[in-house]
């Protein structure tokens, strides 16, 4: 398709105000460097390319991301910008996001952890003459890698180690590791043995590839290529790989003598191991922001063609716009609100992480994880929405929107499966659940307009549903440890879910609190409200079941929501545009502008010629 570019339409002091909202008063240094970076021709889709070609094109972006990043250490030190360049990443390569995440956070930002920067020449990586991968995920072991088999085995001989994959199922599965972009050390999690002793999982620093291929004893296959941006995915192995002392990433061993190493090691190996992959939390929050930055994209372009692609209208000769039908513009709110929830939770998040003290980790950590979750399972239903609202349209790559739902099924994968780190949190949270404070006092009368009342029922759900999962737990008779947690393991995730929207309506309502504009805080208010009410209609039931509100107030809320939605029906295009996507990206996409019918114009189409240039009909053929 041939795309031509649209004037863009100025935006109001509403949208700016909403920008400011979404953005916040650090965007200059936090958001726009990303921003301008993927406004550049570089980043525009290239049509055509084949899937090895599109995974090569992601590193070639990924020098152009080094080059804005100033020190990449500091980038990777730092919550916010990191998460932010995945925010802006998602938006126009899902590759290249991926591939950013590994080098930035997991390889970089564990050399950081582990006080390698500090002791070990960074140069190669920090100005990309080698590429940083990490390898922990095993075929055989994915959610349970503390039971990964890979060895690390201390030679007392030598003073190093010997890397070694023992089995098919231990071999390190989905890391970047091909030649593809330039040569590649991994940081390698495995088991530290020493004198037949198993000393939990550690990590190595491990050269893997160099300009000629792979080194000695390392294995690299390709896998078969997968769904979503294309990355050079493979099963990596070793056979006896020789690494020098120096290898081991752990905190304190700069200088110190084995012995000692291995005499204060740890003694509960799942800490170890935990303590080991500690840069997931970081990426839990990249990934939540690929989901939050897919999630704007998809619906500034769901929004625009709904604008400008008229359909006929109920008399003859009329045309609407879709965005005129109550069928199509409520789907379009509903997402919005929920993509506004999404962005400011996971402010919050990032600020919570970034400052968080020692004794609090633990409880920063489980917030990190149940916001990834929440996030990227609302984006594949706001991408898969905005993508269905533009019809046929909407399935060509080239119009932008068909890859979002396919980028967020990595995300919801990586760095710990949605389900399984919902449950770690869930069984954490049974007995010691935070008692949800109120953030307002309510109205006298309970109404769906107060949204103070509306966040106090939301509160409720969650609270009665981690009390079922606790009697769940406690009553019946359960032969074993498994059958228990079996009985209330669906009622405790229920209540995380409960718990996640509570936290998306807190984050809203505080982002709505902190507006100056007054048409913007208005509209802000009214969207957050159409978040409260659809999360609240959805567990209604339960709520009139357990007399926490009345049939009267149930009753209320389509109404309630049915109003809402005609209020802010008009102001769609305000709200994305409060995303500011650059013009440079939306004006390549076909759908996103008026006239896109213009891309598949045919020169030699019959619309060409005069009507007294006609030629005499061509006879059918029999």
């Amino acid at each position: 398709m041939i795309n031509t570019p649209s004037v863009p339409a100025p935006r109001s002091s509403t949208a700016g105000a909403l920008t400011h909202a979404l953005f916040g008063p650090d965007a200059a240094r936090v958001h726009e460097p990303w921003r301008r970076l993927v406004a550049g021709d570089a980043f525009r889709r290239t049509p055509g390319l084949s899937p090895a070609r599109r995974a090569g094109q992601a590193y070639e972006r990924l020098h152009l991301v080094n080059a804005v990043a100033g020190d990449p250490l500091a980038l990777a030190a730092d919550p916010h910008r990191l998460a932010s360049l995945h925010e802006w990443a998602a938006v126009v390569d899902g590759s290249l996001a991926t591939v950013a995440g590994i080098h930035y956070n997991l390889f970089l930002g564990s050399l950081l952890d582990h006080g390698a920067a500090g002791r070990s020449d960074t140069a190669d990586f920090t100005a990309l003459r080698r590429i940083g991968t990490f390898l922990c995920t095993e075929l055989e072991h994915g959610n349970d890698a503390a039971a990964l088999r890979t060895t690390a085995t201390y030679d007392r001989a030598t003073g190093g180690f010997v890397l070694h994959t023992p089995a098919a199922g231990a071999q390190k599965f989905m890391p970047n590791t091909s030649p593809l972009g330039g040569p590649k050390s991994a940081v390698v999690a495995a088991r530290l043995v020493a004198d037949g002793e198993d000393h939990g999982v550690f990590l190595f620093l491990t050269p893997l590839t160099d300009a000629n291929g792979t080194l000695p004893g390392v294995r690299v296959r390709p896998l078969p290529e997968r769904t979503g941006g294309p990355v050079d995915h493979c099963l990596t192995s070793f056979d006896r790989v020789r690494l020098p002392w120096e290898a081991l990433l752990a905190d304190g061993t700069g200088g110190a003598a084995p012995e000692d190493v291995l005499a204060g090691r740890p003694g509960n190996k799942r800490k170890r191991f935990l303590h080991a992959i500690g840069r997931v939390t970081v990426g839990k929050l990249c990934m939540s922001a690929c989901g939050v930055g897919g999630s704007r994209a998809a619906l500034a372009i769901a929004v625009r063609y709904a604008h400008h692609r008229h359909i006929s209208g109920s008399r003859e000769g009329q045309r609407v716009p879709l965005a005129a039908h109550r069928s199509h513009h409520a789907r379009l709110l509903d997402a919005l609100a929920t993509t506004y929830a999404m962005t400011f939770l996971h402010r919050d998040a990032v600020r919570r992480w970034a400052e968080h003290q020692p004794h609090e980790r633990e409880a920063a950590e489980r917030h990190v994880a149940i916001v990834k979750g929440w996030i990227t399972w609302q984006t594949r239903e706001v991408t898969l929405e905005a993508r269905e609202r533009c019809g046929a349209q909407g399935l060509f790559p080239d119009n932008g929107l068909a890859e979002y739902p396919l980028n967020i099924e990595g995300a919801i994968t990586a760095e710990g499966d949605n389900l399984a780190v919902w449950v770690k949190a869930a069984a954490e949270m049974i007995f010691d659940a935070p008692v949800p404070a109120p953030r307002a006092e309510a109205a006298a009368a309970p109404s769906p307009d107060d949204s103070a009342h509306l966040r106090a029922l939301l509160a409720a759900v969650a609270t009665g549903r981690f009390a079922r999962a606790r009697a769940r737990l406690r009553e019946g008779k359960h032969p074993d440890q498994l059958s228990r947690w079996n009985a209330a393991v669906t009622p405790a995730l229920e209540a995380v879910a409960a718990h996640a929207a509570l936290q998306a309506a807190d984050a809203f309502l505080t982002a709505v609190e902190q507006v100056t504009d007054p048409a913007a805080r208005a509209l802000l208010g009214d969207l957050c409200r159409l978040f409260l009410l659809g999360r609240v209609r959805q567990c209604s039931g339960e709520l009139l079941a357990a007399g926490a509100t009345s049939a009267e107030l149930v009753r209320a809320l389509p109404d309630a929501a049915e109003a809402l939605t005609a209020s802010l029906a008009p102001h769609m295009t305000t709200l994305v545009d409060a995303f500011a996507l650059p013009e440079e990206f939306l004006s390549a996409v076909a759908i996103a502008n008026p006239g896109y019918a213009h891309v598949y114009d045919d020169p030699e189409g019959p619309w060409h010629r005069a009507a007294d240039e006609a030629e005499a009909p061509v006879p059918a053929r029999a």
